[in-house]
């Protein structure tokens, strides 16, 4: 069967991930990344946030053969820590017990490690070539060279500022939230595309370690600093520093334009969160050295054109990141379009149809994407209003002593996300029975005792149908 060259926009995390994937089948592949290698120079873009890799994360890279490779550079964190106005600390254990976790990963330390598995694979990659779209050549947009078939990429040299066209059979963009290839795709007439901004940004800053590389908190965990309207979280680093991300709307005088100068800086964190403040000996500096940046929700349609290219992760879907899924389920896209791509490979064709392989992949991908990105937005109100609420956290134990009790059939929402690989739609669809079942088992309850399981038993049986190992 013919395996033709696959030039992949983006060297981010999806894109090396699949470009070794492709490679173990035989592919060549070629990867374009706009910024240096960051295996040689340090590169600084805002994009520092840690990571929280879990089930499907942790599943595509297993299939890649990497995961045992990156467990060095994971801490697992068992729940979420949080940190009250009155320095009261209330640990939420995500799961069951200590295999239910999800685990803190260094953006830039994946990246590096996925980089290198890459070229080991032979993957070849050009650094600091920027993609600035990419079109079928037939269509003959202006700007790109015209010729009778396959596709035409645009690129501008990040060093020299010099343009060049080069030819591909088969373009998959891997570029991100911001994609260029979804860019020239918008310009066809049936393309739809949907960008939701919050009103609110983020900015990350640390907490660095402690004598000797130590932590200065519970490692273990998510940290969370809940104010209502805004919020700080914490993860840990195998460093012993703590990547931080502070959530702030963008205006108002608890927003970021309110925080102009160091002294104001200081004296909102020690009117919110001083426990924090005391372990940010450097968080003025910190604070202005790094961007206030935004959070979009991309939701776009269709995810290629006809066989030449198709859009992946967040250049199809970017999503917001307070589920913890937006790697998870770019990783996630990875294992479909693989899964779809092997019986392509096994069906005794000639060759790929690769326009029905991209056909089925949005369609059986998409419903999935849209679910993630409506949790992931309601789970920002989670984190920021309710996880300090006492009613909020007996519903949680609730949750969990259900699951206990009914195994396979009753599993919380946030497990079906985190720790299986249910797909998003059918967690969504089961997440909002089962908060519909608490509501009604909690309702003027505050201790287990006094919940009627028969009572339970009975909804449970009645809504709910038994889940499939995944």
């Amino acid at each position: 069967m013919k395996t033709p060259t696959i030039t992949i926009a983006g060297a981010g995390l999806v894109g090396p991930l699949l470009a070794i994937s492709l490679r173990q089948r035989g592919f060549p592949v070629v990867l374009y990344e706009r910024r240096a290698d960051m295996r040689r120079v340090q590169v600084s873009d805002g994009r520092s946030i840690n990571l929280a890799v879990s089930a499907r994360g942790i599943y595509a890279l297993q299939q890649a053969g990497v995961w045992s490779e990156l467990r060095d550079i994971a801490i697992p964190m068992r729940g979420r820590l949080m940190h009250l106005l009155t320095g009261e600390l209330i640990f939420q254990p995500y799961g069951q017990d200590e295999s239910e976790v999800i685990n803190s990963v260094s953006r830039a330390a994946l990246n590096i490690a996925l980089l290198d598995a890459a070229e080991a694979a032979g993957v070849v990659i050009h650094f600091q070539q920027r993609c600035l779209g990419c079109a079928r050549a037939a269509d003959g947009i202006v700007g790109y060279a015209r010729a009778d078939d396959g596709i035409v990429v645009r690129l501008r040299d990040e060093q020299s500022g010099q343009e060049k066209l080069i030819a591909a059979e088969v373009v998959i963009g891997a570029d991100g939230s911001s994609s260029a290839v979804r860019g020239e795709m918008s310009r066809s007439p049936e393309f739809r595309l949907f960008e939701e901004r919050l009103d609110y940004g983020y900015k990350e800053l640390t907490i660095p370690a402690g004598q000797g590389g130590s932590h200065a908190m519970e490692t273990r965990a998510l940290h969370i600093w809940p104010r209502g309207s805004y919020m700080l979280i914490a993860l840990p680093n195998v460093d012993g520093t703590y990547g931080c991300i502070l959530f702030l709307p963008f205006e108002g005088e608890r927003g970021f334009a309110a925080l102009d100068s160091e002294s104001r800086v200081v004296e909102f964190f020690r009117a919110n969160f001083p426990d924090a403040l005391a372990l940010m000996p450097n968080l003025a500096e910190n604070y202005f050295a790094n961007p206030t940046g935004a959070m979009v929700t991309v939701r776009c349609f269709p995810w290629h054109q006809e066989g030449n290219i198709l859009l992946l992760g967040d250049a199809a879907h970017a999503i917001v990141p307070f589920f913890g899924q937006g790697i998870n389920c770019g990783f996630e896209d990875c294992t479909c379009f693989l899964e779809l791509l092997d019986a392509a490979r096994t069906s005794g064709a000639e060759s790929i149809d690769w326009q029905k392989l991209f056909t089925d992949f949005e369609s059986s991908r998409k419903p999935n994407t849209e679910a993630i990105a409506d949790l992931a937005l309601e789970n920002f109100v989670e984190m920021r209003d309710r996880v300090a609420d006492p009613h909020f956290l007996f519903k949680k134990k609730v949750d969990l002593a259900l699951e206990a009790r009914f195994p396979g059939l009753y599993v919380p929402k946030y497990a079906m996300v985190a720790f299986h690989r249910i797909p998003y739609a059918v967690a969504q669809q089961r997440g909002r029975i089962q908060d519909r079942l608490l509501d009604e088992l909690c309702a003027g309850m505050n201790r287990l005792e006094d919940i009627d399981w028969s009572k339970a038993a009975m909804l449970v049986h009645r809504d709910l149908t038994q889940l499939g190992k995944r």
